[in-house]
């Protein structure tokens, strides 16, 4: 007798019957859910002080449906029609259930607390833990807590040069200063980011020389031989009673488009794991491509990116060429470590194998400025630059993103690059930089230029120069051609502030000195000069490696401030609000409302509105400083 059961013919053909029936409703099951009406819900989520929280994990409730949070606090998901409740979790805050109405957007608060993860672990059906704590990482399964003190804080790997400020000079004693101009600007950008955001920015963030200078002035064009023009004025001081305001302003010569060199031009591109944020690589690509609308025939382009490892992304290219070298650039993704080194060292090379007799040869590297590959160290980073430079190829650098922006590394490698350094913070300021000021950017005119200045005790107590800390120069560097300094690109303009103490006053800054035996002193035994000071100007032809020098007397003139130039007044005013953003000892009785109303008189043209978008940052930078809600970040 057989033991096994043998399935009658019959049977076996009804039971593969079903299960091929049971197989079809499953696949129209799931066809069929996967054809169910969605709609995209967007927000932003923020603190309680209203600034942007990353990284929160969005959920759709009893689904797998998730998406996280970008780096300024916005996200976008797909929803079931059938939704009604999105959940939202980030460490050291209660966790938000938002019912979806007829809105596509919702926007999240969070507030401060602890979280209870067994319901949200739940609801993405991982094996359930009954757990309580503050939320710090989750993967499938698995949590892991943090102390239930601990809150949640941004990214605060941001790192930035340290800005000691220029302290008053006793004339009689130090009569001459020596500087280099500068006409970087990513201070200002920067500045606008953390302001936007709801913070006040780092201290040492704030360069007040580079405030200044982000804004145009309608200063008069060079008429000579020199490619610069300089023009002066002095006021009273109007944060400090009793003190000066002396104002420098540099017209660079303007080179009208169709008359400016050909241009050979790399685009060194991070595309490392840290660039993925919209803030960075997809804005970066955006920016690009603005710049790429403005080349012509002549115009050559090649694309070099870096994460791993370095490679080419594109051939030299003719600027005619434009959707060929915007769809690189579309190309590219962001992913793995970064091989700065590397990327710099392929970027020059092609620069090299196709530079330009008397052209343009640029490498333009945007970055997020985190080097950790490769040539990782500074110092070999800036003898390569340094090295190149003096073979013709300049290097301009763009920066981009938060949280982990290395602006002191950045801003080091233009300057020993002889290039500008600005931060895109969004697409309107990337069509600043690539489009109104194409030229200015990428054209050098005067290279190594040098301000100093020799003040005339007789008239001039003692003087400070307003930021440019990062741009002092030994005063025997100012003739000393092997000392690299700023340049200068078509139709830029540099300014620069000094606060005197005009002589035979007294002033708070001032610290006790004895007269010196051996050197003039007295204003009787200087002679009655009406010159307050000579100021003397050094630049290169961008294609020479000799300097030229012209000099101008300035008089011991003042007039009131009311019949200042725009230029001046609102300079005043960028600088003051700089003081205030550093808390500077120097502020005396600065405040943001003179800063809005001095601001709102020299508006002038402002055809693209930067001024008035100045005001608007005062403002937010006021409500900020007084409110119980202030976030600083020093």
């Amino acid at each position: 007798m057989e033991s096994v059961w043998r399935m009658h013919p019959l049977s076996k053909q009804i039971l593969l019957a079903m299960k091929i029936k049971i197989a079809l409703l499953l696949i129209f099951a799931l066809t069929a859910f996967s054809m169910l009406p969605t709609r995209k819900i967007t927000g932003i989520v923020t603190d309680e002080n209203g600034k942007p929280i990353p990284n929160v994990t969005v959920m759709v409730e009893k689904t797998m449906i998730s998406t996280k949070t970008d780096s300024l606090g916005k996200y976008a998901i797909q929803v079931p029609a059938y939704a009604s409740t999105l959940t939202f979790v980030i460490a050291g805050y209660m966790s938000q259930k938002m019912t979806l109405g007829t809105s596509h957007v919702v926007n999240v608060v969070f507030k401060t607390g602890q979280v209870d993860l067994t319901d949200v672990l739940s609801q993405r059906r991982f094996p359930q833990r009954k757990v309580t704590g503050t939320y710090a990482n989750m993967e499938m399964g698995t949590a892991t807590f943090a102390a239930p003190s601990q809150r949640y804080q941004p990214l605060e790997t941001e790192n930035y040069n340290p800005v000691n400020e220029n302290g008053f000079q006793v004339a009689s004693q130090t009569p001459v200063t020596t500087f280099s101009v500068d006409v970087d600007r990513a201070s200002y950008s920067n500045t606008r980011r953390f302001l936007n955001t709801g913070q006040m920015p780092p201290v040492d963030a704030v360069r007040i020389e580079e405030m200044i200078n982000y804004f145009d002035y309608e200063y008069a064009e060079p008429s000579g031989n020199h490619p610069i023009a300089v023009s002066t004025e002095m006021t009273d001081s109007p944060w400090n009673p009793g003190l000066k305001l002396l104002h420098i302003g540099l017209q660079a010569k303007t080179i009208p488009m169709k008359n400016l060199p050909a241009s050979n031009l790399v685009f060194l591109i991070d595309v490392s794991g840290s660039m993925s944020d919209q803030n960075k690589l997809p804005l970066l690509k955006r920016a690009f491509k603005l710049l790429v609308d403005q080349l012509r025939p002549q115009d050559k382009i090649s694309i070099v990116v870096y994460a791993g490892a370095a490679g080419e992304i594109l051939k030299p290219t003719s600027g005619s060429e434009k959707m060929k070298i915007k769809v690189a650039l579309d190309g590219l993704e962001a992913g793995g470590s970064t091989a700065g080194g590397d990327g710099i060292e392929l970027a020059y090379k092609m620069a090299k194998d196709n530079f330009l007799e008397n052209g343009n040869n640029r490498v333009i590297l945007a970055t997020d400025g985190d080097f950790n590959v490769g040539i990782s160290s500074e110092a070999a980073l800036q003898r390569l630059i340094e090295e190149k430079r003096k073979e013709g190829i300049f290097l301009s650098i763009m920066g981009f993103g938060m949280g982990n922006y290395k602006d002191s590394h950045v801003e080091t490698l233009a300057d020993k690059g002889n290039g500008n350094y600005a931060y895109i913070d969004n697409i309107q300021e990337a069509r600043k930089e690539f489009v109104q000021e194409f030229g200015g950017t990428l054209f050098t005119v005067a290279k190594d230029v040098k301000i100093q200045i020799e003040f005339n005790p007789r008239h001039v107590k003692a003087y400070r120069l307003i930021g440019y800390e990062n741009r002092a120069l030994k005063n025997e560097e100012f003739h000393d051609d092997k000392k690299d300094a700023g340049e200068m690109g078509s139709g830029h303009t540099v300014t620069a502030l000094y606060e005197l103490v005009p002589a035979g006053s007294d002033s708070q800054y001032l610290s006790k000195n004895d007269p010196l035996k051996y050197q003039k002193t007295n204003a009787s035994e200087i002679g009655n000069s009406d010159e307050m000071l000579t100021l003397k100007i050094r630049y290169k032809k961008p294609d020479s490696e000799q300097s030229t020098l012209f000099d101008l007397p300035v008089k011991n003139a003042s007039k009131s401030f009311a019949s200042c130039s725009e230029n001046l007044r609102f300079a005043s005013a960028v600088a003051e609000f700089g003081l205030l953003l550093r808390n500077s000892e120097f502020r005396g009785k600065a405040a943001y409302q003179s800063v809005i109303t001095r601001a709102k008189t020299a508006l002038g043209k402002d055809e693209e509105g930067y001024r008035a978008e100045f005001v608007q940052l005062v403002k937010t930078a006021d409500a900020l400083s007084s409110g119980k809600e202030t976030v600083r970040r020093d």
